[in-house]
């Protein structure tokens, strides 16, 4: 049952990937490509399940993100490709880091007490999307947070779950997102709460608000991949629990 589940998210994670982004086949490999951004994480391939890609691949896909003037760069799951990692390493790839994947099914969910002077919301104008999406760019420490606020068709759709944290002034002060559902899969991500804010379980408060939404529109497998820090500790009290282990890899 569990590798059904990897296999299932791997392939969410593929299918996902490739929205809005050109992508290229090369060998095993799907490349995506972001034409807005240079940025490694939304530049990035992954590889087939079970893929046991040749050296001569690895090199092809290289020169695929060379071309483009791009970081050669990978992001999968190690239970669904468990050999290409000694690969791609033998051909001078990298770890950047190995980040658990963690799942919350409707029994694990944990409610959270509501965030003192804090209101959730759910965005629904262009102009309240931009409010959330420049409190996240803060949130990652963007150098200008006004660039790409733009929010996506699905975003605006309502199809991507959005969430976002406004205080007793009515500033946004986070947000979140949790992706289209596909197959019963669905991601919550890019949870950003702006640096003041921190420390008053507001992260998780709207990781448990997109969750609940997410399952209550049918979505089986809620997933995320925590970043640095007190992250995971943060999403373990939201239900969360580790089931497998994606990794980064690039070629510098």
């Amino acid at each position: 049952m569990l590798s059904e589940t990897i296999h299932a998210l791997q392939s969410y994670i593929r299918t996902t990937a490739a929205k809005f982004r050109e992508t290229e086949r090369i060998g095993p490999f799907l490349a995506t490509y972001y034409l807005e951004a240079d940025s490694p994480f939304l530049n990035y391939a992954i590889p087939d399940d079970g893929a046991v890609p040749t050296g001569d691949d690895v090199d092809a896909l290289t020169e695929a993100f060379r071309r483009r003037g791009l970081l050669p760069r990978l992001e999968f799951l190690t239970e669904a490709v468990p050999a290409a990692e000694a690969v791609l390493v033998g051909r001078g790839y990298t770890l950047e880091r190995r980040v658990p994947l963690m799942i919350c099914t409707p029994d694990d969910l944990v409610d959270q007490p509501k965030p003192a002077g804090i209101s959730l919301l759910t965005p629904k104008t262009p102009d309240e999307l931009r409010k959330m999406i420049r409190a996240q760019n803060l949130a990652f420490g963007e150098t200008d947070p006004d660039q790409h606020l733009d929010p996506s068709p699905d975003q605006l759709s309502g199809e991507t779950l959005s969430v976002m944290a406004v205080g007793e002034t009515g500033e946004v002060v986070g947000g979140g997102v949790a992706t289209p559902i596909l197959d019963g899969a669905t991601e919550v991500a890019g949870i950003g709460v702006i640096e003041e804010y921190r420390s008053r379980g507001i992260a998780a408060a709207m990781t448990a608000y997109l969750t609940r939404e997410a399952h209550a529109r049918g979505g089986r497998s809620v997933f995320l991949t925590p970043g640095a820090g007190q992250a995971e500790r943060v999403y373990g009290r939201v239900g969360f629990k580790t089931a497998a282990e994606c990794v980064h890899l690039s070629l510098v």
